[in-house]
């Protein structure tokens, strides 16, 4: 599904954006915090946006609609594990987009450009984390031609 606002726009984030991505972090980890009981109170940063941006094996993009940020992303470079056919592969991950532009084709514009980018050094292995209780967010990725492929488990025993 394609948006129907002409006025979307996809960039590489700046340091003027992290105002702007540190709100969504914690709007995401809020969002996340009923699928994963292991996740503690308060303010959590999965990352250091700041140097991630400065990060040349890291790409972040964020998705702007009027000149207002809506939307982020980043894709990374990473070393695969010794034992696979790959030596390093696309990550994806901080992926989000603004609940009053979901379902507008916007996330799936945004990983066609984080794809992009790796594709552009050289990578054809992208892959990413998601909660496999985010049932929308599964959704949205196979849509985007992502597969599972390990199922991560947990057992509090105390």
């Amino acid at each position: 599904m394609s948006t129907d606002n002409k006025n979307i726009t996809i960039r590489p984030a700046a340091n003027t954006d992290l105002p702007k991505l540190a709100e969504f972090l914690q709007t995401l980890v809020d969002a996340e915090r009923p699928f994963d009981p292991t996740l503690k109170e308060g303010e959590i940063f999965y990352y250091d946006i700041q140097e991630l941006i400065s990060d040349k094996a890291t790409e972040i993009m964020v998705v702007e609609s009027n000149n207002e940020i809506i939307g982020s992303g980043y894709a990374q470079i990473r070393s695969a594990k010794p034992y696979e056919k790959h030596e390093v592969f696309g990550y994806l991950g901080f992926m989000f987009v603004s609940p009053e532009f979901r379902g507008q084709g916007i996330s799936g514009l945004l990983l066609t450009a984080l794809k992009k980018w790796i594709l552009d050094q050289g990578i054809t292995e992208v892959r990413l984390q998601v909660y496999d209780e985010n049932e929308a967010a599964v959704r949205a990725y196979e849509k985007a031609g992502f597969k599972k492929i390990v199922t991560t488990m947990r057992c509090d025993i105390g």
